[in-house]
């Protein structure tokens, strides 16, 4: 049973900054991160594999940074200059090579005044 604990979600003010994190019970190549706000369909924010090779979505370039930590099977999302439209439920979301996908339960970003 492959476990997938996330932290690090919250209020934020816009322009501040948050960072996720996700620890697997065991390796993946592919470790990542989705966003589903309301009313609108899960997207991919960013992923990186265990050679280092990342992905981004075009809204989040420059701005967010993902990392992992191969010992550790975690993987990490600092979130800068937050936006309000960055608000969403986060999923850790782990592969290997794009198949056996694996979820965590999701983490609430709120980005707000």
């Amino acid at each position: 049973q492959v476990q997938l604990v996330e932290s690090g979600g919250g209020l934020v003010q816009p322009g501040g900054s948050l960072r996720l994190s996700c620890a697997a019970s065991v390796g993946f190549d592919s470790m990542g991160w989705y966003r589903q706000a309301p009313g609108k369909e899960r997207e991919l924010v960013a992923s990186i594999t265990t050679g280092g090779r990342t992905n981004y979505a075009d809204s989040v370039k420059g701005r967010f940074t993902i990392s992992r930590d191969n010992a550790k099977n975690t993987v990490y999302l600092q979130m800068n200059s937050l936006m309000s439209e960055d608000t969403a439920v986060y999923y850790c979301n782990v592969n290997n090579y794009g198949i056996m996908h694996y979820w965590g339960k999701g983490t609430l970003v709120t980005v707000s005044s």
